[in-house]
């Protein structure tokens, strides 16, 4: 007899066996059943109507296809004969599989350990299942149980179980991975297991530095030791792998000072100053000990704030001006400058005189000195003969708080310019004076005659004069010195030569251009005064003389004004009440041998003023003795028609000798 019995099939349920046929009838016929003792089945009879008896069996015991698939029990039928006889038969039970069976994997939790940075496609390991089951009730299929961020990272296949990497596997993102794993048979019974996965570290990341504060910027007087700023140091990496070394890069004045974990203070080192360093880029660098290990840096930029600590320093220690007399007023001198390495205001340089006098002027009347730009002007027109050079103070003052200032001297020197003409000291101008000089007869050639005296108030070769004679009555006869003015003579003097020589001599100074100046020199050859025949005629006859024109005036004057003949009376008696006087008036100097003997009167119709008085001093028989005038009168000579009377008695009231 076959069975096919579910192993789902529940206690108690009954499988009719049917009955067995016996031949003989009455008591002889089937009586009883008996079955083979099984630990699932038992055996009930039942008679049927007519005394038949039939059985059936009756689950007691649950199946397990997966314990016992296939069960075979004997069945015997005794009848009631004697002697008794029996049959059996055999039952053949097949179990059928139910779904009673969920998989089960072969480890309630899965651990593996993985890199980080693993490629997409790396395997992590193989989860597995089995179920007891058979058929599609044994096909299992693996899934992850639930869907989270970590599931992005891994797959599952679901046949074979494989998980596999298909995202990021960064150790700072996740250390490690949970997830449950699902499996599934083909009715729907499910299994869960735990798969850990822990992601080994790396050295895949450098230190970051951050600046969590800063003094910026840091005045430039702060101490060494001042705290400018505080930073903090991170690595995401883990054990040695996130062990940092900090330190300032390049030889700046700062260091670190480590402070509470992973914090550092940047202290300064040594005294800021903004004028040498006014920024600086300070460099941070970071290192890990991981293999190989990882650097990075940070520049942070600190500037120094600027303090008023430099005065204004002139560009010279000390300035020269130029300038040439007669200048405009208001024209520049010169320029001075001065630097000051502070910043802005405390840099700004105002310039400005510094109080003083020169020659017992203040200074401000002579320069003034722009106060932005130190350009020095002058306030007034110079004059070299007057003032050569002075020295000024000039003050350089910053905007700072306080301020601070320094000096400089400014000498100005004055140029001599060629504004100044001789002047010629003797002979004296032809205008204020008669000027006569003797020449002996028996002079001979290169004797001094005379000698033209000048000075030039300039200076330098603006005062370097020069003789020259522009015109004479014969012109080699006399010679003058180009640079001394001595007059004299060229040859001996002729009989020939006329005895009335008259010389124009010009100075000339050595500027440019040069300036000049000149005088009239009249000389007479002669040994004695009684040997001069018309004195009034040794003038210089030049028709535009100054001299002359005087005299004209004057004749035009007493021939109109004087007419009658009393004036003429005591115009001849007050001519007569005037004391002798010789040839010459002003410092001139004739040899005494060279006058007459009794030169002694002048009557009133001489050509000198009774008015001259003259002291001689002479040595007798000497003839270089000279004569001496004490005083000197500049009045213009009387009318040139007057002459000196030629008896040499007229001269005995002044030489009783």
């Amino acid at each position: 007899m076959l069975f096919e019995i579910t192993e789902s099939a529940h206690k108690g349920e009954r499988f009719l066996l049917g009955e067995a046929h016996d031949g003989d009838i009455g008591e002889n016929t089937v009586q009883t059943y008996s079955l083979q003792e099984n630990d699932h089945f038992k055996l009930e009879i039942n008679t049927r109507a007519g005394g038949r008896k039939y059985c059936e069996l009756i689950l007691y015991k649950e199946l397990d296809r997966e314990e016992k698939k296939d069960i075979s029990l004997l069945l015997t039928a005794f009848d009631g004969g004697s002697p008794q006889r029996s049959g059996t038969v055999v039952i053949h039970v097949t179990v059928l599989d139910a779904n009673d069976n969920v998989p089960v994997f072969s480890q309630s939790v899965y651990k593996a350990t993985l890199p980080e940075n693993s490629p997409a496609g790396t395997v992590v390991l193989t989860v597995s299942a089995i179920d007891a089951d058979e058929g599609i009730n044994c096909e299992i299929t693996y899934g992850f149980d639930h869907v989270d961020e970590n599931s992005d990272a891994f797959s599952l296949n679901y046949k074979s179980g494989e998980v596999t990497v298909t995202g990021n596997i960064d150790y700072e993102r996740a250390s490690s991975y949970e997830m449950q794993i699902s499996a599934k048979d083909g009715m729907g019974l499910v299994s869960y297991a735990t798969l850990i996965i822990d992601v080994l570290d790396l050295n895949d990341n450098a230190p970051i530095i951050n600046v969590k504060s800063l003094s910026n910027p840091i005045p430039e007087n702060a101490p060494p030791g001042t705290e400018v700023g505080i930073i903090n140091v991170q690595d995401k990496d883990s054990d040695r792998n996130r062990q940092v070394r900090c330190y300032i890069e390049s030889n700046s004045p700062f260091k670190l000072v480590p402070s509470i974990k992973n914090y550092y203070s940047v202290v300064s080192t040594g005294q800021l100053d903004r004028e040498l360093v006014s920024d600086y880029n300070i460099t941070i660098s970071a290192t890990d000990e991981g293999s190989p290990p990882l650097s990075s840096s940070k520049t942070v930029h600190l500037s120094v704030a600027d303090i008023n600590d430099n005065p204004p320093v002139f560009e010279e220690q000390s300035y020269s001006a130029y300038v040439s007399e007669n200048n405009q007023a208001g024209s520049t001198l010169c320029s001075v400058s001065a630097r000051d390495p502070d910043w802005r205001q405390n840099g700004t340089v105002i310039y400005s005189l510094l109080a003083a006098e020169v020659n017992g002027v203040p200074v401000s009347s002579y320069v003034s000195v722009n106060g932005d730009t130190g350009l020095i002007h002058a306030v007034r027109s110079f004059d070299y003969e007057q003032l050569r050079s002075f020295q000024v103070q000039v003050m350089a003052r910053d905007n700072g708080s306080p301020p601070l200032s320094s000096n400089v001297s400014v000498s100005v020197f004055i140029s001599d310019v060629n504004d100044n003409s001789p002047q010629i000291l003797y002979p004296a101008p032809e205008g204020s004076s008669f000027m006569t000089e003797l020449v002996p007869k028996a002079a001979h050639g290169g004797s001094l005659v005379s000698k033209v005296i000048a000075v030039d108030a300039d200076s330098g070769q603006n005062a370097w004069l020069s003789y020259h004679i522009v015109k004479s009555t014969d012109p080699g006869l006399f010679t003058i010195g180009l640079h001394s003015g001595e007059i004299r003579t060229q040859r001996d003097i002729s009989q020939s030569d006329s005895m009335k020589q008259n010389l124009i001599v010009e100075v000339k100074d050595n500027g440019q251009p040069s300036l000049s100046a000149t005088c009239a020199m009249y000389l007479l050859i002669s040994d004695n005064l009684a040997e001069v025949p018309e004195l009034k005629d040794i003038s210089y006859d030049e028709k535009n003389s100054k001299l002359t024109s005087y005299l004209i005036i004057a004749l035009v004057c007493v021939s109109t004004f004087f007419l009658t003949f009393i004036i003429i009376i005591l115009g001849v008696r007050f001519c007569q009440r005037r004391k002798p006087r010789l040839l010459f008036d002003g410092a001139v100097a004739i040899p005494s041998g060279y006058l007459p003997p009794n030169y002694a009167d002048v009557d009133g119709t001489g050509t000198l003023r009774s008015a001259y008085n003259y002291d001689a001093y002479l040595t007798t028989g000497s003839r270089t003795s000279d004569f001496k005038f004490v005083s000197s009168y500049n009045d213009n000579t009387l009318p040139a028609d007057q002459t000196l009377k030629k008896s040499p008695t007229d001269f005995d009231d002044v030489f009783p000798f």
